[in-house]
């Protein structure tokens, strides 16, 4: 298991009191992601720049249905 320092919520998570979240943990090189449901689980880990295109791709998807 991964234990980074600082894991955060997805600003998508909806708020509210359910721990239906994604979080992620900047690492030195990587990005891990997990699910706050069940944190001991399995985790997920990518390389810094292969999660930012994805993250970008997500973003213009987004936009493009908003539109």
């Amino acid at each position: 298991m991964i234990t980074p320092t600082r894991w955060r919520k997805s600003s998508f998570s909806g708020g509210g009191e359910g721990n239906d979240c994604v979080e992620i943990a900047r690492l030195r090189t990587r990005v891990a992601i997990r699910d706050s449901k069940a944190p001991a689980d399995a985790t997920l880990t990518f390389r810094r720049g292969a999660f930012e295109a994805f993250v970008e791709v997500l973003r213009a998807d987004a936009a493009r249905t908003d539109a």
